[in-house]
């Protein structure tokens, strides 16, 4: 057995083959091998990069890990769907080709008969015939379902790049014999699946594109308005007016009158409130 390699692994398969005759099975496994070669080259994934499997209803790419999995991205959400709808318009009900899909990052081994062997090709398998794969297709009136593994959101999807809107992807836990997988829907999720409450941080609790390393700096509250009085400016020179003594503090407005005897603190500043009112309060006070 060779070792273990870095591959991108896609996975393509067939929806309701099994209710097909043989003529129909025969059709739609051309159509599968048509449309999984044309994506491949069109995302610039040549033949001698890469290693193909099948298995009846489905097909199995193990990828050079060099070749880009934003373009193979890019095709499965924007051309594929498009080519589906198109062979379906023209063809029988009976020919209507359906894809689930799930792309994957992994290391996988071959062994002497050309087995592929590895633990993330394993999981792979298990998002492409997990239940809730096939609901969201069932559900669809589109012709394509994909999923990612969780490592290939984020090292790809979270990052927003033209054509594979991160916002159209929802995480998803798939139940397996070796225990819950996490995993990424594209498009919108099968009716009774919720959406985990740490959607919005990939489950991570950090935020999407941190560091991690430490949280994000806390902002200074605002001050309360009784703190804003006590941290007001020193108290100004006094001022007698009718008997009463002002320190400082504030008095807006026309407030001329009415006001005798007691003692306030504070920079004083009578009149209209402005710079102007405050001095001629000032020269009043002292002529009083």
């Amino acid at each position: 057995m060779t070792d273990p390699v870095s591959r991108t692994i896609l996975l393509l398969d067939i929806e309701r083959f099994s209710d097909r005759d043989d003529v129909e099975q025969a059709y739609l496994r051309r159509m599968l091998y048509d449309i999984a070669d044309r994506a491949l080259e069109r995302a610039g994934i040549e033949e001698t990069r890469r290693m193909r499997a099948d298995r009846g209803d489905a097909v199995m790419e193990l990828i050079d890990a060099n070749a880009s999995v934003t373009a193979l991205l890019r095709v499965l959400l924007t051309e594929v769907p498009a080519e589906l709808r198109a062979v379906n318009r023209m063809a029988s009900r009976s020919a209507q080709i359906r894809l689930r899909g799930v792309v994957a990052t992994g290391y996988v081994a071959v062994d002497e008969h050309d087995g592929w062997v590895g633990s993330d090709l394993n999981h792979a398998c298990r998002l492409l015939d997990a239940g809730l794969l096939r609901r969201a297709l069932r559900e669809r009136p589109d012709d394509f379902a994909l999923c990612v593994s969780d490592a290939v959101y984020a090292g790809v999807v979270r990052h927003d790049h033209p054509g594979i809107p991160a916002a159209d992807f929802r995480p998803v836990t798939v139940e397996s014999k070796n225990g819950a997988l996490k995993a990424w829907l594209h498009g919108p999720l099968p009716v009774g699946v919720h959406r985990p409450a740490d959607e919005d941080h990939g489950g991570t609790g950090e935020v999407p594109g941190g560091s991690g390393d430490r949280p994000a700096p806390r902002q200074p509250a605002p001050a309360s308005p009784t703190e804003s009085v006590e941290k007001g400016p020193a108290p100004g020179p006094v001022v007698h007016i009718q008997g009463g003594t002002f320190n400082g503090g504030l008095i807006g407005g026309n407030q001329y009158g009415g006001i005798s005897g007691g003692h306030f603190t504070g920079d004083v500043v009578l009149g209209d409130g402005d710079a102007r009112g405050g001095r001629e309060g000032r020269r009043r006070g002292e002529d009083a």
